[in-house]
């Protein structure tokens, strides 16, 4: 029996959630020490005044998406990561074009999924 089309769609997000993933970490962008609480629940998008972006990538995009999927919940409507990374992740002195193109990759793939 095959995989129904949003099964296929949800499946395609973890394997990017993993490439993310493991791409923050080969930049050494992935951290071992956990934001304080109060960071982590900053009501500015991207917890801009409190996370760097990757930050925000490791402690609370991946979690939420993880477990939006673990729960088999509605995933957003919307999702727009990539411009943002672009105009932080983009100016260090790393080559983040592969975390980027991910981020797009996840971006159209969590709008298109019904």
């Amino acid at each position: 029996m095959g995989l129904t089309s949003q099964e296929a769609a949800r499946n395609a997000i973890a394997a990017q959630l993993i490439e993310l993933e493991a791409s923050l970490r080969q930049l050494g962008l992935w951290s071992d020490e956990v934001p304080s609480p109060e960071s982590l629940v900053s009501d500015q998008p991207f917890a801009v005044d409190m996370l760097e972006m990757e930050q925000w990538l490791q402690y609370v995009f991946l979690p939420t998406l993880y477990d939006l999927l673990k729960r088999d919940a509605p995933l957003p409507e919307q999702c727009a990561v990539a411009p943002m990374a672009e105009e932080t992740l983009g100016k260090k002195s790393l080559p983040c074009k592969a975390v980027i193109a991910t981020l797009r990759d996840l971006d159209r793939l969590i709008t298109e999924t019904p």
